[in-house]
């Protein structure tokens, strides 16, 4: 059995039991329970549900296992040749660790 679900403007697809990792969920606690609503679409043994466009009543159960987790860092360099200019800027992203305990449809 899977989902698809969208959570903080993102798609994916979950199974109960797998980890993931999520863009920063504000609030967050290690050990609290997340429940997701935006169920898009849920497959049972064959039997797929597509919502429209979320399926009713479907939600999924999951906990937070790292609130915060830093990604790797990107730089952004911008030049602009015989000009005399330069920028160079880094990001990393902050993403949430998550496990999937039960999909419920």
């Amino acid at each position: 059995m899977y989902a698809i679900i969208q959570l903080n403007g993102q798609q994916f697809k979950v199974e109960a039991g797998k980890t993931i990792f999520v863009h920063h969920i504000a609030g967050s606690e290690a050990g609290q329970e997340v429940e997701v609503e935006d169920v898009l679409l849920v497959d049972k043994e064959g039997a797929i549900t597509v919502g429209t466009p979320t399926v009713e009543g479907a939600k999924v159960v999951a906990e937070v296992k790292t609130p915060l987790v830093k990604g790797d860092k990107v730089i952004v360099f911008h030049k602009k040749r015989r000009k005399d200019y330069q920028k160079k800027n880094g990001h990393r992203q902050q993403f949430s660790e998550i496990t999937i305990k039960e999909i419920i449809a």
